[in-house]
């Protein structure tokens, strides 16, 4: 694919991801293959002289004992929360090659470490997507799917967890505008946050709720504590970012989330599930 179209400019958004609950039980996969990954797009990037390559990290990939809010030059402070090590030292080391790469040859090969990312063309597959998409399709075969002809206010939803923990979720559509900024005006090698402010944290019973008003669900949210929580809270801050864009707009989170919502029911037939 290189060779063929021989780029200029590299947005790396290649990986094996996965949730919670995926990440838990394959680390070794997932350390492995993405390694590969970002080796191999580094390598040839290098090779064929491309200008500019924006790589994607992740919040999770932060140390888990940690002060909080978390920001760029904290990356490699500790280790990682036990439940995706293997991604996220594979993640940290995109930017220990964009260091290498810049240091002996100069690349422009730099990073962005968005939050959690949700919305249309998502991957909703159980037992893989992240947490929102997760929510989205369950919600959706417990109303349309399951026993569509039993009333609403009868049935229930499970939530996994205790709903407690906190997270900051970055509507696709305002990331993509983001990353095509660093691709035109962000020319450093350090990694840059891309994240909603700290206030608009939520938790994931926010969360719930939220989808719920969303789908007009009328039964019942519970909380299966059997389920782990994961990591707490990941705060990020997005300091540096506005110091470059102070005036950026995101898009109200109950408004993004029911427009993934509804682009979840129309496209439901050829949605990732």
């Amino acid at each position: 694919m290189f060779m063929k179209h021989q780029p200029t400019h590299v947005v790396h958004l290649a990986a094996m991801v996965g949730g919670l609950f995926h990440n838990m039980s394959n680390n070794l996969d997932f350390f492995r293959q993405n390694m590969l990954i970002n080796d191999n797009i580094l390598l040839l990037s290098h090779e064929l002289k491309v200008k500019k390559v924006v790589s994607c990290l992740s919040t999770c990939i932060f140390p888990d004992k940690t002060t909080y809010p978390i920001d760029e030059n904290m990356i490699h402070n500790g280790p990682p929360h036990d439940s995706n090590f293997g991604y996220s030292h594979a993640k940290r080391m995109i930017d220990v090659l964009n260091r290498a790469y810049n240091q002996k040859y100069g690349d422009m090969f730099t990073s962005v470490v968005p939050c959690n990312v949700y919305g249309p063309h998502d991957n909703f597959v159980p037992g893989v997507s992240h947490v929102i998409p997760g929510m989205i399709h369950r919600l959706h075969e417990l109303m349309f799917v399951n026993n569509p002809d039993t009333p609403q206010e009868s049935k229930v939803f499970s939530v996994y967890g205790t709903g407690k923990p906190l997270r900051q979720f970055i509507y696709s559509l305002d990331l993509a505008k983001l990353f095509i900024w660093v691709v035109r005006e962000y020319n450093n090698v350090e990694p840059i946050i891309l994240s909603v402010d700290e206030s608009a944290e939520v938790s994931i019973a926010q969360l719930a709720e939220s989808l719920a008003k969303a789908f007009d669900f009328k039964g019942k949210l519970e909380f299966d504590t059997t389920k782990a929580d994961g990591q707490y809270k990941k705060t990020a801050s997005n300091a540096k970012l506005r110091k470059h864009l102070p005036d950026f707009k995101f898009t109200d989170f109950d408004v993004a989330i029911k427009d993934t919502v509804q682009w979840y029911i129309a496209n439901y037939a050829k949605a990732r599930k």
